[in-house]
């Protein structure tokens, strides 16, 4: 007798699997999860995918296939906001899962994952050049994988937001996105402030604190062998040497790996809301104080590239009070620029203000950390006229 598989198992099986992974963070997700999700057993899980591995390239695939090909039969911008509008809802884990989870798939999954994006890239920068044919290639394809940040922010959304609205709101980004002028930034952001609507000038850096204790120094190479690395794939040998001790030196400062990791992400939350929050409560009127916000957390982005993306990628690899602690700041954070944007854009929603403050800050965060977009000199002032474009600021 031929047992048969029900149609679309497959399919029903990677969508289970691309949303747990979405919520919960690969490692966190077990086969027997997935099976028990879509209603079988785990035995009949491995049937058709060998492992969880390759159950996370196949739930990225899916999303990357519909993104090559509306692309593909893209011919303007505006139908490349369709497609992209279009992945991004029908498809929202994909954001999370290429920009958290596919760092822990193979090195030749992941160098082809790469290729598969910049090839979706090169397909709408095309388009984006026939139409504004003074941008360089290089500024093209920044505006296009700003334009990608921007609709892949969604998935960053604790709540599906309407699909019909979202989608509407996601293809206005990126048209705002794709229009944004590039010339006359090489000045970079801490020059002061440049003529046009566009520009606001971001303070000066901070500088940064010097170490005083060995435990600091940890705590700033933690952050960047955890963002660069990953978590699992750092061990306490390579945390030692890269301040100068032995593997069990570290032991002397911090209990456990898992404590270092959640020690370096609270110091620099610290940071981040020191200099954020500050900025904002020092300037005089809400308009004033989103752009004073805005300047601030592109400051900080470009200092602390590190930390945005640990923050992204390890939050799920804390102990369950260290990850609500991390997701509350998360969520305060998000409701202060959600209701700071309100109050200067009374006619946004707080649907609509928070798909545009989670698209900002998926722009920032993805632009200091891709290369090779992220050494341009002017990379500040760009991210500036992205984020205001993004936030509908005039």
């Amino acid at each position: 007798m031929v047992v048969r598989r029900p149609p679309g198992r497959r399919a029903q099986i990677l969508a289970v699997a691309a949303e747990r992974f979405h919520r919960s963070g690969y490692h966190q997700v077990s086969m027997s999860e997935v099976a028990a999700g879509v209603g079988i057993t785990a035995p009949a899980l491995y049937r058709h995918f060998r492992g969880k591995p390759e159950l996370l390239d196949r739930a990225v695939r899916v999303g990357l296939d519909a993104l090559a090909e509306g692309l593909r039969a893209a011919g303007t911008t505006g139908q490349v906001g369709a497609a992209l509008a279009a992945v991004a809802v029908g498809h929202r884990p994909l954001g999370t899962l290429v920009q958290r989870d596919a760092r822990l798939l193979p090195p030749a999954r992941r160098a082809a994952l790469r290729r598969e994006l910049r090839a979706d890239v090169a397909l709408m920068a095309a388009v984006l050049r026939a139409e504004r044919p003074e941008l360089s290639a290089e500024e093209a394809e920044l505006l296009c994988w700003s334009a990608l940040s921007a609709c892949a922010g969604l998935s960053y959304q604790s709540a599906a937001p309407q699909p019909r609205r979202a989608e509407a709101l996601l293809r206005e980004l990126v048209a705002v996105v794709l229009a944004v002028p590039l010339s006359g930034t090489a000045a970079g952001p801490t020059s002061g402030p440049t003529s046009g609507p566009t520009s606001v000038a971001a303070p000066e850096p901070a500088p940064e604190p010097r170490p005083q204790a060995r435990r600091e120094e940890l705590l700033a190479a933690a952050v960047r062998l955890f963002h660069q690395r990953g978590f699992d794939n750092v061990s306490t040998d390579q945390l030692g040497a890269a301040v100068g001790i032995s593997g069990p030196s570290v032991y002397r400062h911090f209990d456990s790996k898992a404590q270092l990791l959640a020690a370096s992400l609270v110091r620099s939350r610290e940071r981040l809301w020191h200099e954020v929050d500050g900025a904002i409560a020092a300037a005089d009127g809400p308009e004033a104080a989103l752009a004073a916000g805005l300047g601030a957390y592109v400051g900080f982005a470009l200092r602390n590239g590190d930390y945005l993306g640990a923050m992204l990628s390890e939050t799920e690899r804390l102990a369950p009070p260290d990850r609500r602690a991390a997701v509350d700041f998360r969520r305060d954070f998000l409701r202060t620029w959600v209701g700071l944007l309100r109050q200067v854009r009374p006619e946004y929603d707080a649907a609509a203000a928070r798909i545009r403050v989670h698209a900002l800050f998926a722009v920032v965060n993805d632009g200091v950390r891709n290369r090779p977009h992220s050494t341009r000199p002017d990379l500040g002032e760009c991210l500036l006229r992205l984020g205001r474009a993004v936030l509908g600021l005039s």
